[in-house]
C-alpha cells in the first residue's frame, strides 16, 4: 500500500545507519567527547578542543564497539524489539543531555585554567565550531576504523576455510594490524618524516641576511674560532650572537664584568658526536674557558635550542665570568627527535660531558672552574643520562640544573617516586635536600640555608607543565599530582577520567610551549635566578640586587 512506503524507507535508513554506526559505540563516543571538554593543564582554543573532542569521541566509539562485542562473545542476554529501542532512546537522551551540560560549562572550565595563569578570560569556546571540527575528526577516524574492520573480515572469512573460526579471527586481526602498520609506518610516516626532516634541515642551515658573525673571540663562529659561522646551525648562531655583553652586565651591576664565553658546535662541524665533542673541547681550550669561575655543559633540545632565560641569568649572576658549551645532536623538534633517534641525544650529551669532565679532572682543584650541567626539556633528560654518578664518587661535578624534565627522565622519576611522605608529587622533597631539590615559580620547600652535599642537583618544574607530568599510567589511574593541595598553577576544576585524561595531556604536551611565560613548558628567567643561586651557592648578591635582577628580566621577558 502507498501509505506503507514512508515507514519502509525510514526502516531501511535506520538499518543502514545501524550497519555503519554502533549505537553503543555512539553512546560512549558522546560521553568521551563530553569528558574531553573538562580542563587540564594548558588552555585550549576551540580548534584544539575540537580536534581533541573528535579524537576522544573516536576512542570512545571504539570502546563502545568493543564492549558490545565482548557482551555478545560472552553470550549474555541481549534485549531486542521495542525494549531495545526504548533502551537506545533513553541512553541517547541521557548522553545528549550530558554533552549539552558539559558544553555549557566548557567556557567556565577554560577560564579556570586561564585564571591560575593570570590571563584574561575568554567569552566563549564557540561550541558550534567546536562540534563541527570534532565531527569531522570523528568521522575520519571512524572511517579508518571501518577500513580496518573490512580488511579483518575479508582475511578472517577466507582463513576460516582452513582453520577454526576463532583462530581465523586472530589471524584477521594480526594481518589487518600488520597491513595498517606497514602502510602507516612505511608510507605515510616516512613521507611525513622525510618532509619534516628536509624542512628542519633547510631551516637549520639558513643564514639570515642580517646575521653577522660575532667579533668577540670568546664566541664560536668568530674569525678566531675553530668552528665557522656556517657550521653552527640556526640555533647555534642564535645562541652565540645573543646574550649579555660585558658592558651590559657592567652597566646593570655597577661592578666589573667579563665577556661571557659561549661555545657551540653544530651538526655540520663534525661527522660524529665524538668528533664534535673533541672539537668543542679544543674550542674551550682556545678561548681559555677553564680559567673562568664557572663552566656549564649544556644539552640543547631536539632542535638545538638553548634556553636564553637560563644562560643569560647565569652570566649576570657571575658578572660574565662564566663559559658555556653545547653540542647539537639534531635539528628536529624534541618529540620527533625522541621518536626517530631516541638514543642519539643521550649519546651526544654523554660524549661532550666525557670530553669536558676528563680534561677538567686533570686540572688543579683550586684553579679549575666550577662545573655544572644544564638542560631544558629533552635536553634535561639527555643531560641527566650523561651524568654517571658512580664515575664521579672521587671527584664530582659541582651541580646541575634541569628545567622541565620529561616524564621519562629516569633520575627525576626515581627521586619523585622516593619523595618524603607528605610532600607533593608536583614539588617533592627528597630526604634532607642535600643532594637534590625541586623548585617552581615560588621557589622550593627546602630552606635556602639548608646544607648541601658536594653535588647539587636542582629540578625547576611547573605543576602546569604536561611535559613533566604526562604519564601513560594515567590511562587507568589518577596521577598523584592531582591530589590536594595542588600546584598554584593547576585549576581546581581539573578532574581525572579514564582514557580521556591521557588524550587531554597528550594535546597539552603538544602545545605546552604556547603557554604564558612562567607556566606550562615556558620557563621564566626570574625563576631560573632562584634555581641557579641554589645550584651555585653564590652569596655575593644582596637581596635587593637579586630582586632588581628579577625585575629586570621579568620586564624584558614580557
Amino acid at each position: 500500500m502507498p501509505g506503507k512506503q514512508p515507514d519502509n524507507t525510514r526502516l531501511r535508513r535506520n538499518i543502514g545507519f545501524q550497519r555503519f554506526f554502533s549505537v553503543s559505540g555512539l553512546a560512549f563516543a558522546v560521553l568521551f567527547m563530553a569528558a574531553s571538554l573538562t580542563p587540564t593543564l594548558i588552555p585550549r582554543t576551540y580548534v584544539m578542543q575540537g580536534a581533541l573532542s573528535g579524537a576522544s569521541a573516536a576512542v570512545g566509539y571504539g570502546f563502545g564497539v568493543f564492549l558490545r562485542w565482548l557482551w555478545l562473545y560472552l553470550e549474555l542476554p541481549m534485549p531486542s524489539g521495542s525494549r531495545l529501542r526504548l533502551i537506545n532512546l533513553v541512553v541517547a537522551a541521557c548522553c545528549v543531555l550530558v554533552l549539552v551540560v558539559f558544553l555549557r560549562h566548557a567556557t567556565e572550565w577554560q577560564n579556570s585554567v586561564l585564571e591560575v595563569m593570570r590571563q584574561p578570560p575568554v567569552t566563549s569556546t564557540y561550541p558550534l565550531r567546536l562540534c563541527l571540527i570534532a565531527a569531522v575528526v570523528f568521522l575520519v577516524l571512524v572511517v579508518l576504523g571501518k577500513c580496518f574492520g573490512f580488511v579483518f573480515r575479508i582475511v578472517a572469512v577466507w582463513t576460516q576455510r582452513f582453520v577454526p573460526r576463532r583462530v581465523a579471527n586472530v589471524v584477521g586481526v594480526v594481518v589487518a594490524a600488520g597491513l595498517f602498520w606497514t602502510v602507516a609506518n612505511g608510507v605515510v610516516f616516512r613521507i611525513v618524516i622525510n618532509m619534516l626532516d628536509a624542512s628542519f634541515k633547510q631551516a637549520d642551515a639558513l643564514i639570515e641576511p642580517d646575521s653577522v658573525a660575532p667579533a668577540a673571540t670568546e664566541k664560536s663562529g668568530s674569525a678566531a674560532s675553530l668552528i665557522s659561522w656556517g657550521e653552527l646551525g640556526f640555533r647555534g648562531r642564535n645562541f652565540v650572537s645573543s646574550g649579555p655583553a660585558a658592558d651590559r652586565i657592567r652597566a646593570f651591576t655597577g661592578q666589573g664584568a667579563m665577556e661571557p664565553i659561549r661555545v657551540y658546535v653544530g651538526l655540520p662541524a663534525g661527522e660524529t658526536a665524538d668528533d664534535r665533542a673533541r672539537l668543542a673541547l679544543d674550542e674551550l681550550k682556545r678561548v681559555d674557558a677553564f680559567s673562568r669561575a664557572a663552566l656549564v655543559v649544556i644539552t640543547p633540545t631536539g632542535t638545538g635550542f638553548v634556553d636564553p632565560a637560563a644562560i643569560d641569568t647565569l652570566e649576570y649572576l657571575f658578572h660574565g665570568n662564566v663559559a658555556s658549551v653545547a653540542q647539537q645532536y639534531s635539528y628536529l623538534s624534541s618529540p620527533l627527535s625522541l621518536l626517530i633517534e631516541p638514543d642519539y641525544g643521550a649519546d651526544a650529551a654523554r660524549a661532550l660531558f666525557r670530553e669536558v669532565y676528563a680534561y677538567w679532572t686533570t686540572l688543579p682543584k683550586d684553579k679549575r672552574p666550577k662545573l655544572y650541567l644544564h638542560g631544558l626539556s629533552l635536553g634535561a633528560m639527555n643531560s641527566e643520562r650523561s651524568l654517571q654518578l658512580y664515575e664521579q664518587l672521587g671527584d664530582p661535578i659541582n651541580g646541575a640544573l634541569f628545567s622541565g624534565p620529561p616524564f621519562e627522565s629516569s633520575l627525576w622519576r626515581t627521586l619523585t617516586d622516593a619523595r618524603n611522605p607528605g610532600s607533593t608529587a608536583w614539588l617533592p622533597e627528597f630526604r634532607d635536600g642535600s643532594f637534590a631539590r625541586f623548585m617552581n615559580q615560588n621557589g622550593g620547600t627546602v630552606p635556602k640555608d639548608a646544607p648541601w652535599g658536594p653535588l647539587r642537583i636542582v629540578y625547576l618544574q611547573y605543576a602546569s607543565d604536561p611535559v613533566v607530568f604526562f604519564d601513560y599510567r594515567d590511562l587507568y589511574r589518577p596521577p598523584a599530582w592531582l591530589n590536594y593541595p595542588r600546584g598554584p598553577d593547576v585549576s581546581s576544576a581539573l578532574r581525572w577520567s579514564p582514557i580521556v585524561f591521557v588524550l587531554q595531556l597528550a594535546i597539552d604536551t603538544a602545545v605546552a610551549n604556547g603557554a604564558p611565560i612562567g607556566y606550562g613548558h615556558v620557563y621564566a628567567p626570574q625563576h631560573y635566578i632562584d634555581a641557579w643561586l641554589q645550584v651555585t651557592g653564590l652569596d655575593d648578591w644582596s637581596t635587593q640586587d637579586i630582586t632588581r635582577l628579577k625585575d629586570h628580566f621579568a620586564a624584558t621577558a614580557r
